[in-house]
């Protein structure tokens, strides 16, 4: 039988690889840096082999650090979903739940919702909504599930899609006053363009809306642009008359309807954006298990009229999630 101290230590050590600091990790388990970082040298010690490189700036594991962490991960992400399960039998899901989320228009309308009313049915979770405009470091910034649009670079992440948007052109109709209406793909060459782009790029090239209509797809290039990394902001700048912006359709519902904003070229879309719940492991506590079973459905009906609908079998896979 595995002597006590070394599952503890075991679990302290995940934590502090997980996070590649001593630091975030001391915070996340309420326990001293000094106390931590002894028991990781006492663990190391115990077993004659080097897990961590420590420097004064970072922390790395080893070779035999990479190989111990694959395995203790498992074995404590399983206890810990043992020990939520009984927990979870007991009061249900519990304890607060961190989850992050882009800050485009459609999340606060209707994530917000979902998340009220997660809220309501489970008492003793504690909902915390952080936005960000990238999908954040989920282990070492500490949240339990991200909201995504567009699948993570991580390949080791665990996705769950949700949802499609829609995407379309749209422009203020005084700029389209100004500049023309296009007729064709071709047209948006000459206009200034509105881009959603995860970082602004050094090159002078210009950029590429792929749009589909039907079966066909086109590509054009677009070289007086002005762009942003945030669905919003574009919105911003198409509503105030500075180009023609490739935006996701359930963002710009209210801005069509009050005049603000017209649809160009109506037919044509680019591909849709996948949205994403995503967590970094299968093995996740009843309060997140809960809330992606009950986030998934919703969010699949509420987005799905406004968007591009699941084909059979991923809406399957919602429906066939199980809340805690």
């Amino acid at each position: 039988m595995a002597h006590p101290q070394v599952l503890r230590d075991m679990a302290l050590f995940v934590e502090v690889a997980k996070r590649k600091s001593f630091s975030q990790a001391a915070v996340a388990l309420d326990v001293p840096i000094s106390s931590l970082s002894r028991r990781i040298t006492q663990f190391e010690t115990s077993i004659g082999l080097r897990l961590l490189d420590r420097t004064t700036r970072k922390i790395v594991l080893t070779p035999h650090g990479e190989v111990y962490y694959e395995q203790a991960t498992r074995l404590v992400e399983e206890a810990q979903r043992t020990f939520d399960e009984l927990i979870a039998q007991a009061k249900g899901p519990i304890g607060l739940l961190k989850i992050a989320a882009p800050p485009d228009p459609w999340v606060l309308n209707h994530l917000s919702v979902v998340a009220g009313d997660y809220a309501l049915r489970y008492a003793e979770v504690r909902v915390h909504l952080d936005l960000w405009p990238h999908l954040v470091d989920l282990a070492q910034e500490g949240y339990d599930l991200a909201l995504s649009v567009g699948a993570p670079r991580e390949t080791s992440m665990i996705t769950r899609k949700v949802a499609q948007l829609e995407t379309g052109l749209f422009a203020a109709p005084d700029y389209l006053d100004r500049a023309g209406r296009p007729e064709t793909p071709a047209d948006l060459e000459r206009h200034q363009a509105v881009m959603v782009a995860p970082s602004a790029s050094g090159s002078a090239s210009p950029g590429i809306w792929s749009l589909e209509r039907d079966d066909e797809a086109v590509s054009t290039s677009v070289a007086r642009t002005v762009s942003s990394n945030s669905q919003g902001m574009a919105r911003r700048l198409a509503t105030s008359g500075h180009g023609i912006g490739l935006l996701q359709v359930i963002d710009v519902e209210q801005d069509v309807e009050a005049g603000r904003l017209e649809r160009v070229l109506p037919e044509w879309r680019s591909p849709p954006n996948p949205v994403y719940i995503v967590t970094t492991s299968r093995l996740v506590p009843a309060k997140t298990r809960s809330f992606i079973a009950f986030a998934s459905r919703r969010l699949a009906e509420q987005l799905a009229p406004r968007g591009v609908t699941l084909d059979e079998a991923e809406l399957a896979a919602l429906y066939d999630l199980q809340e805690a």
